[in-house]
């Protein structure tokens, strides 16, 4: 199963695993001097429909993020409907995950610092990891691989 795992944010983490093969990174979404906000969701949007295209998934796996209001809960709600509408657009399944439940699957304790989940990570993937972003995004991809294949 080509799984495709998304922890949403400005600094986008992601992971794939297309024919058993893991990728993951982290992609940008920063906005350049006299950027509209809405640019962020344009170049977010494009990012999601080349990895669509590049990796053909049957499932995607996201972080459901905590909302407290204000300017990063805007973010990341624009981002999170970008996915489902896409996924929708596509026929794909996706699955939301809440932070707790993936610290909790990751490390056993679903308050775990952002270093625990970098090393829950690397320890289980076997390489180095760049970012929290990129842990938690592995993270999902392997609770997604755990439950799907």
């Amino acid at each position: 199963m080509n799984i495709l795992a998304i922890d949403t944010g400005t600094h986008c983490g992601w992971a794939s695993c297309v024919n058993g093969q893991v990728e993951s990174g982290v992609q940008h979404f920063e906005l350049g001097r006299g950027d509209s906000p809405g640019v962020r969701f344009m170049h977010f949007r494009s990012w999601l429909e080349l990895m669509m295209l590049r990796i053909s998934p049957e499932l995607v796996i996201y972080e459901r993020p905590l909302l407290f209001g204000g300017y990063a809960t805007d973010l990341l709600v624009g981002f999170v409907t970008r996915i489902q509408e896409e996924c929708a657009r596509r026929g794909i399944e996706h699955q939301a995950v809440q932070v707790s439940t993936l610290k909790k699957a990751a490390t056993g304790s679903g308050r775990a610092a952002k270093a625990a989940m970098i090393k829950a990570a690397s320890e289980y993937f076997g390489r180095e990891i760049k970012d929290d972003n990129e842990a938690d995004a592995l993270m999902l991809l392997w609770i997604a691989m755990e439950e799907h294949n």
